[in-house]
């Protein structure tokens, strides 16, 4: 009788590590879809500031930092990873940090009782578009990286209107009548301001980083 051959001579390292590097593209699709979702739910909180909005955008928040917890932790518990595990961890903390600004704007509008105006509007329709580009670009990641590469430009595209209209924001605010009610209204709103700037600023790094690793794989 043929005997068995024992399991360790079945297990090519190949196969041993083929799921690993799958999961971690996954787990930042994951990421960047509820960023997208995030960014999405902060933009309804514009149209129509109720709790409810603003308590959306924290369950997701939460959800995604969830998710980036167990990134984490199986990266630090996996040798072998699709791509350098810096740029894994550099990625997942830009995507993070984007969804967090959009968090933390709709907790101090609500703490400092500040009303959505256009500027905010416009702002987070930049911002949500942003955010698919990242998460189309991540999603691309395993299959066509010219693909990813163009929405990582795209990205970048974006900062750049998000940048000048956070700058024409400024500017309106700081040339409005100044009497003491306008300054305390104008800190509020420049406060608001740079939170979406921020996380204009993480989206951006994202698209970097995505670009960066684009390059190492192609």
């Amino acid at each position: 009788m043929k005997k068995n051959t024992p399991l360790w001579k079945k297990i090519s390292l190949k196969n041993l590590f083929r799921q690993r590097p799958d999961r971690f593209v996954e787990l930042l699709i994951q990421q960047a879809g509820l960023t997208e979702d995030g960014i999405r739910a902060l933009v309804e909180y514009f149209n129509n500031p109720d709790q409810a909005h603003a308590e959306a955008v924290a369950k997701i928040e939460e959800t995604a930092d969830e998710i980036r917890r167990i990134l984490i932790d199986e990266l630090n518990r996996t040798f072998i990873t699709p791509f350098d595990r810096e740029d894994i961890h550099a990625l997942s903390r830009a995507v993070d940090d984007m969804l967090d600004y959009g968090y933390s704007t709709t907790v101090e509008m609500e703490i400092l009782d500040v009303t959505p105006n256009d500027y905010m509007r416009k702002i987070g329709q930049l911002l949500l578009k942003m955010a698919n580009e990242i998460h189309m670009g991540v999603e691309r990641l395993s299959d066509h990286l010219g693909v990813a590469q163009s929405h990582a430009v795209r990205a970048k595209q974006l900062e750049n209107q998000v940048e000048n209209l956070y700058r024409q924001a400024l500017a309106d605010l700081f040339h409005q009548p100044k009497d003491a009610e306008h300054i305390v209204e104008m800190l509020k709103y420049r406060e608001t301001y740079r939170h979406l700037s921020n996380a204009s600023d993480r989206g951006d790094e994202a698209a970097n980083v995505l670009s960066d690793i684009i390059v190492k794989m192609g």
